[in-house]
C-alpha cells in the first residue's frame, strides 16, 4: 500500500486521448479540403474533493451602456499547467447597475485551481450585450488561498482595463470587486469534504442535533485547573467546541430546539450519580433554544451539579439510538455530539452501542479536549479498523473523532481555528448520511423552487 506505483508500460492516457482525437480529424475530414485543427490540452486532475461557496459584489464599475448603466457579469478562469487559461465559471448578469451583487455559487475547488491553492485565478468583468459582443470592463487576479481569507480588506480587488491604463496617465481602475462573506461557509470558505451533498439535507429530511457534553472531569469549574473553568474573559474548550460545531449544524435543523444532556455527575438534591441528565434541569423537556440556549444550560449546570465519575458513554448513545430507531422513512437524521477529556469506563458496552446504532439514522461526533491521550477515541472512530463487538461489525462508519488541541491557534485567532475544527468535525457526516439513505433505498424529495426576494434586480443567465 505504501510503495510507489511503477509507471505502466505503453502510452499514457494523455497520449491515447490525443491519438484518438487526431484519428477522428483525419478519418472524418473531407477529401481535398482543409477541415481545420483540433488542439487537445489535458491535465491530470488532482484528488481534491472539496467544494466551496463564494459570493462577489461590484462597486462603481464603469458605465458602458449609452442609455443606461451597465449589465455586469464575471467570468472565472483557471490557470493551466502551460500558463494558458480555461473558463471554469460564469456568474449571472445583473441588469442596469454599477454596483452589482452576484448570487452566491458553489464550485469544486479543483475546477478553480485543481487543488493548488496558490495557482492563479483570473477574473474578468464584462458588460452584457444582447448581440454577444460583451464590452470588457476590466480584470483582476487572485488565488484560492487569498479567497479563503473571506470578507476582508485583502479581498477587495481593483478591476483594471489594461488598454485604458496604457492610454490614460490618471487612470486608476474601472471599479472594484469584493469577495462578500455573508455566511459561515463564505466567510471562512469552509472546505467541508463533499459538503455539496449537504444541500440534499433540505430535501431528504429534518436534521436533528442532540448535543451531549461530558461533565465529569475532576476539578472545580471555578478553578483554572479545570477544563470546565468558567473564565470571565474567554470560553473554555468545551464551550468553544460546542459553539463552533453547533452553529454550523443548527442551520440544518427545522426548529433549532436541541435536547442537551450531561453525564458523569452527582445531581441535587440527593447527590445521586447520573450518566444521562438534562443540562437545563428539566428531564421532561431537555430541549434548549438554539446553540445559545445549549450554552446557557451548560453554564447553569456547572453551578448546580458535582462533577463525578465513572465515565460511561453507552447510556447517551443508547438514548439517541432509541429515538433514531423509531424513524424508518428517512424524515429525520440524528447527530450526537460528545465532548470528552478522553476517559471512558465502559469501552466494551460503548462499542456494542455503536455497532447497534450503526443501522439507525444517526452519526456520532466526538471532540476530545485536554492533554490526555485519546487512543480509546481513535479506536471508536473506526477509520482504520471497522469497529466490532462480540464478533459483529458495524454496518457503516458513524463515528468521527477529532482532538480539540490540534485546532488551538497560537496567534489567538479563535474564529479561524474554530472554522477549521468545524470543517474537520463535519468531514464525514455527508457520506455517513448518504450511506444510510442508500442502504435503505431512501431517495430525496423534489427540491423546492428557488426563492426570489421581492424587488430583486432582474437577472439574465448567460
Amino acid at each position: 500500500m505504501g510503495s510507489r506505483m511503477k509507471k505502466p508500460l505503453g502510452p499514457s492516457w494523455k497520449e491515447v486521448l490525443v491519438y484518438q482525437c487526431l484519428c477522428f480529424v483525419f478519418n472524418r475530414g473531407l477529401p481535398g479540403k482543409k477541415c481545420g485543427n483540433i488542439i487537445v490540452k489535458a491535465e491530470e486532475m488532482g484528488n481534491c474533493r472539496e467544494s466551496v461557496m463564494m459570493q462577489f459584489c461590484g462597486n462603481k464599475l464603469d458605465k458602458k451602456d449609452f442609455f443606461g448603466k451597465s449589465d455586469p457579469f464575471l467570468v472565472f478562469y483557471r490557470c493551466n499547467e502551460d500558463g494558458t487559461f480555461t473558463t471554469c465559471h460564469k456568474t449571472e448578469v445583473v441588469k442596469n447597475t454599477l454596483n452589482p451583487v452576484w448570487q452566491a455559487f458553489k464550485i469544486p475547488v479543483r475546477a478553480l485551481c485543481n487543488g493548488d491553492y496558490d495557482r492563479t485565478i483570473k477574473i474578468e468583468c464584462y458588460d452584457w450585450d444582447r448581440d454577444g459582443s460583451h464590452d470588457f470592463i476590466g480584470e483582476f487576479s487572485t488565488s484560492y488561498r487569498e479567497l479563503s481569507r473571506g470578507q476582508s480588506q485583502f479581498n477587495v480587488y481593483e478591476v483594471v482595463n489594461p488598454k485604458k491604463k496604457g492610454k490614460k496617465k490618471k487612470y486608476l481602475n474601472s471599479g472594484t470587486v469584493s469577495h462578500n462573506g455573508h455566511c459561515p461557509f463564505v466567510l471562512f470558505i469552509l472546505f467541508i469534504h463533499s459538503f455539496l451533498y449537504l444541500a440534499l439535507l433540505f430535501h431528504y429530511c429534518t436534521l436533528l442535533l442532540l448535543s451531549h457534553y461530558r461533565t465529569c472531569f475532576p476539578g472545580n469549574p471555578t478553578q483554572p485547573t479545570s477544563l470546565h473553568y468558567m473564565s470571565p474573559y474567554q470560553m473554555n474548550a468545551y464551550a468553544m467546541a460546542m459553539k463552533a460545531v453547533g452553529e454550523i449544524i443548527q442551520d440544518y435543523d427545522s426548529d433549532k430546539m436541541f435536547p442537551a444532556l450531561g453525564f458523569g455527575a452527582k445531581l441535587p438534591p440527593d447527590g445521586r450519580v447520573s450518566h444521562e441528565f438534562a443540562l437545563n434541569g428539566n428531564p421532561q423537556n431537555p430541549y434548549c433554544a438554539g446553540v445559545d440556549g445549549v450554552m446557557e444550560a451548560y453554564y447553569q449546570s456547572l453551578k448546580s451539579v458535582c462533577l463525578y465519575g465513572p465515565t460511561n458513554f453507552s447510556p447517551v448513545i443508547n438514548h439517541v439510538a432509541r429515538y433514531a430507531a423509531s424513524v424508518k422513512d428517512g424524515s429525520q437524521y440524528f447527530i450526537l455530539l460528545i465532548i470528552t477529556d478522553g476517559v471512558i469506563s465502559d469501552m466494551a458496552q460503548t462499542k456494542e452501542s455503536i455497532v447497534n446504532a450503526s443501522c439507525h439514522p444517526m452519526s456520532i461526533i466526538i471532540i476530545g479536549v485536554g492533554p490526555a491521550e485519546f487512543d480509546a477515541m481513535i479506536e471508536l472512530d473506526g477509520d482504520e479498523v471497522r469497529i466490532s463487538s462480540k464478533g459483529r461489525y458495524a454496518e457503516r462508519d458513524i463515528v468521527q473523532f477529532v482532538p480539540f488541541r490540534d485546532y488551538t491557534d497560537r496567534t489567538g485567532n479563535h474564529i479561524l481555528s474554530m472554522a477549521r475544527l468545524a470543517k474537520d468535525v463535519l468531514a464525514e457526516i455527508p457520506d455517513q448520511f448518504l450511506s444510510y439513505m442508500r442502504i435503505r433505498g431512501i431517495k430525496p424529495s423534489p427540491a423546492p423552487p428557488p426563492y426570489t426576494p421581492p424587488g430583486h434586480p432582474l437577472q439574465t443567465q448567460i
